[in-house]
This record gives structure tokens, sequence and C-alpha cells, in this order.
């Protein structure tokens, strides 16, 4: 029986739709690309000959990391090794096949790492305290062993820029600091470099990648389900000014890679007793005088004309 007009309207709607959602798959797998593409360049996360160590936790962050740079592992100018650890921290339920399977199916060499930091947060942290520091404290120490014993010379982590911000803003509210995820650092114990090639990426966009990829995502039991976390609390508030007022997270990230440390009231960082007048013009000028960024007063450029007259 024929299908009718109706059918094929149907038909032809559905590929439309399949090629528009391709579309815009490839097109936000190219920007991702380019985003870590340019913060390992920026940073220097990976030079020729590393054995980069991916950590692999199960989560969309990660398995997002480790696709894109498998994808350009393949076309990147340079030469370099990964290899895929998991920490399997025996949570009750934790489906231990999965990560072995996708990673077997990717073709990435990878290696589980067991061992029971479950029991021992659980055990330490009273119910209702927040896990995550000591959690993670457990993790990294791990993650360190591994690396030494893989002979890894980059520990890559998943942390994205909202990640970075949150750490800013934590820090800035509850720690009296301005500090927040370096892109690359030297890890604790001094042995190893860890980068974090995900620095440019947004959060929301490695949430649509990963529904896009349909990653076999594993949830932590352990410290998902704390609602109170300070840092769920800040992501909250960028979320919102992102929302009210475009534009403004953007600009904020952007000051993190624009400081001026001889503006600020860090002592270590300014020798404040030996500023005295040279008698000469200085090179970057009186940036404490700068007009509010955001006035519609007078420019730099009206008052150096004004001063040439």
């Amino acid at each position: 029986m024929d299908a009718g007009p109706s059918a094929t309207v149907q038909s032809a709607t559905s590929a439309r739709s399949a090629q528009r959602d391709e579309f815009e798959v490839n097109k936000l797998r190219k920007r991702l690309r380019r985003q870590v593409g340019q913060a390992i360049a920026d940073f220097a996360m990976i030079e020729n000959g590393d054995r980069v160590m991916v950590c692999l936790s199960g989560g969309k962050d990660s398995y997002g990391l480790l696709d894109i740079l498998l994808s350009l592992k393949h076309h990147a100018p340079l030469s370099f090794e990964l290899i895929a650890v998991n920490l399997d921290q025996k949570q009750p339920g934790f489906p231990a096949d999965v990560l072995p399977n996708y990673l077997e199916s990717r073709g990435v060499p990878f290696r589980i790492a067991e061992q029971d930091t479950y029991s021992v947060v659980k055990r330490v942290i009273p119910e209702g305290g927040t896990m995550c520091s000591l959690c993670s404290r457990l993790r990294r120490g791990v993650l360190y062993r591994v690396a030494g014993e893989l002979g890894a010379t980059k520990i890559a982590l998943g942390h994205h820029r909202d990640d970075i911000l949150a750490t800013f803003f934590l820090n800035l509210f509850f720690g009296a600091k301005l500090k927040t995820m370096p892109p690359k650092l030297v890890s604790d114990d001094g042995r190893h470099v860890v980068i974090r090639p995900l620095a440019y990426v947004r959060e929301r966009d490695l949430a649509r990648y990963a529904q896009a990829m349909a990653f076999p995502i594993i949830p932590c039991n352990l410290c998902g389900s704390q609602e109170n976390l300070q840092r769920r609390q800040v992501a909250e508030l960028l979320r919102e000014w992102d929302k009210r007022y475009p534009g403004r997270v953007e600009t904020i990230f952007r000051a993190l890679g624009n400081v001026v440390p001889t503006h600020l009231l860090d002592r270590a960082l300014n020798d404040f007793a030996a500023i005295h007048p040279p008698g000469v013009p200085v090179q970057s000028g009186d940036l404490a005088f700068d007009e509010d960024p955001c006035s519609e007063g007078t420019s730099n450029l009206q008052i150096a004309l004004a001063e040439r007259d």
C-alpha cells in the first residue's frame, strides 16, 4: 500500500532535521577543538614526545577532554601519547565495566587504579559534611602515584572555564585570595606537570557535546548529591549573571589573564617602602588614575590631547 504524500513529507522533514542536527554537532566539535588547541598553544601544555595521562572519571567533562585530545592527536604538528586512567573508588554500585568497554572500543590504552577512598571519606567526614576536599586530596595522591608508574610527563584534568571562574570566586568570597585554577602547574609533590586543556571551554558546550556523542556517563554518588556545596552556589551565581548580563562572565574570565600586580595590595608582590618618584615618565603610565571603564566621562585620549595643547 502506498504510504502517500504525507509519509513522504514526514520523511523529508526528518532527513532535514537530522542534517541540521549533524551540522550543529560538527560546528560544536570544531569550536571545542579550536578552543582546546588554543589553550594548549597559549600555555605550552603539550610538547613533542609527551606521554599525557588523561584522568577519566566517567563524567561529561573528562569524556569530552579525552575525545578532543584523541582528535587533536591525529592532526597536531607534534607527536604525543595518550593513556586514560580511571580511579575506581569502590563506590557502591559503581559500574566497573563501563569505562573499560568504552576505552577498548575507542582503542585507547588505559589503566584502572583501584583504591577504596569511598570508605575513607565516609568514615572521616561527618554525615552532611562536605566531602569534596578530602575526596579530591585522596584521588590526587593516587593519580600522582599512577602517573609515576606510567612514566607520564603530563597529567590532564577535565576542569573547564566555569570551574576556573567558580574557583576564583570561591577563593575571593571565602578564602580572601585572588587565586584560581591555573591552566598549567607543577603538582603538589613537585614531580609532575598538571594541565587543564579545557580552560577555554564552557561547561554548557561540554554538556551538549556529551549528549550528542552519547558518552556513557557515570554519576558520582559520593558527592553528587550534596546540593548545598559553596561551589554549586557560585556556579548558579555565574549562570544567573550570564543570563541577566550577557558578556559579564566573559569579561571576568578575560580579566584573569590581564592582571596588573603593581596595582594590588599584596606586599609580597610589591615593595611599597621602596617606591619613590624616578623623575621620568613611567612606561606603563599611572594606571591607578585610569577612568572607570564603565564611565562615559572624559577618555584618556581626550586628556592626553588637552595636556598636549
